[in-house]
């Protein structure tokens, strides 16, 4: 078992979640609810990883997030 980090953001257009895991092609999808997204994510994940042709542990690690501040 390995665990894994995704992104997650609210679309207000939509009003879907949508969720990606950095590093790992393919692997992002959407949701009506965080529950349905947690779903969705754990689906396309378990998916991608059975195409990958290498090791999980050669996969990118998520470290954490930064905030940037510009002037817009």
């Amino acid at each position: 078992m390995k665990t894994f980090t995704a992104y997650v953001e609210h679309d207000p257009e939509t009003g879907l979640y949508v969720g990606i895991v950095p590093g790992i092609p393919g692997a992002h999808t959407q949701g009506s609810s965080l529950d349905e997204l947690h779903d969705n994510l754990k689906e396309v994940l378990t998916l991608c990883l059975e195409e990958y042709e290498g090791s999980t542990d050669d996969l990118p690690r998520f470290i954490g997030l930064q905030q940037i501040e510009v002037a817009v």
